[in-house]
């Protein structure tokens, strides 16, 4: 495993990061010292320990999701490949292969999690372990007779209309279990810029504690907004003297 560890500033020099406690800042910048080649970390625990770091400064991070978890404990650093450049020649391929396939490589090169059931297969994995942001398979052919004469009629071939890729919904909030795509996410940054991620944290405890789910995420934290509003409205106390009515 290379040993040095570098660090980009548009991560932690952003608003998002320098708002969190500096304990929790702490615990970021130790999990990448100790992440591998890749950014997985293995030992989240043992070095909450040894940094004195608490539950609630592991929950930050996952809830601003700078870590993404996965059921076995094992964590990987969302912006690794933001920090750190590493040589092919230098780097050593994680041990978390199966962790490494559910996961794919954005555009910004930030890890995201795959849709479940559409995790790379051992083929579409590079031998060095790097992660393929676009994995290309290959499309059997059916044996359909294209232009051939039946009865001296002509058959015209079979010319299906592509389907259109549906986008990809990413998981947010402290339980990963609110699904948006990338455009529902910048509606709802526009429609609740204060708030936005306090509501998606609502909606995450709230499925996960009620084992709800929802077919349209976006739909249900406009829905809940919609609602504290009329509730905001009716628990106004109507005035009652003059001095209410005019101040």
């Amino acid at each position: 495993m290379a040993q040095r560890r570098m660090f980009s500033n548009t991560i932690t020099d952003s608003d998002l990061f320098m708002d969190m406690p500096k304990s929790a800042q702490l615990l970021y910048f130790h999990l990448n010292m100790h992440a591998d080649d890749d950014g997985f970390v293995g030992n989240t625990k043992s070095i909450m320990r040894m940094t004195g770091s608490s539950d609630d400064d592991l929950k930050i991070l996952l809830a601003k999701q700078y870590l993404i978890p996965f059921e076995n404990g094992v964590t990987v650093i969302k912006d690794w490949h933001i920090h750190n450049y590493i040589r092919s020649d230098r780097k050593h391929p994680t041990k978390y292969t199966s962790e490494l396939k559910q996961l794919e490589l954005n555009e910004d090169a930030s890890y995201s999690k795959l849709p479940f059931g559409s995790q790379v297969s051992t083929n579409g994995q590079p031998n060095d372990g790097h992660l393929v942001g676009n994995c290309h398979t290959e499309v059997r052919l059916g044996k359909d007779r294209l232009g051939k004469v039946s009865k001296g009629k002509y058959i015209e071939p079979d010319n299906p209309k592509p389907k259109k890729a549906k986008p990809v919904r990413h998981k947010y909030g402290q339980y990963q279990n609110v699904l948006l795509t990338d455009e529902q996410l910048e509606k709802l940054k526009s429609e609740f810029p204060s708030d936005w991620q306090d509501r998606i944290e609502r909606v995450s405890v709230y499925v996960q504690s009620s084992g709800k789910h929802y077919k349209d995420y976006l739909a249900t934290i406009r829905n809940w907004a919609k609602r504290d509003q009329q509730s905001n409205q009716s628990n106004k106390v109507a005035p009652q003297t003059r001095e209410d009515w005019f101040g």
